[in-house]
């Protein structure tokens, strides 16, 4: 990573090195999320399919309805 992130920042594209500066700032958060056995993916899972649910009642769904979609999907 520390070599990737040294290429970046002789590279011309400017939002390509503030990632790799921001990976520099977070470097310890960053090793450990990708050495980390655990997984967030389950719950990105279940917020992303709660936003869709959302989304296809937009203006036509009250809080109660969206409420129950969610619960009987479960």
């Amino acid at each position: 990573m520390e070599g990737w992130i040294e290429q970046v920042g002789q590279h011309e594209l400017p939002a390509l090195r503030q990632f790799a500066d921001g990976l520099l700032h977070d470097r310890d958060a960053v090793i450990v999320g990708l050495s980390s056995p655990w997984s967030s993916g389950q719950g990105e899972g279940q917020v992303t399919r709660v936003k869709l649910l959302k989304r296809a009642g937009y203006g036509r769904a009250e809080v109660d309805l969206l409420r129950t979609r969610i619960v009987l999907r479960a």
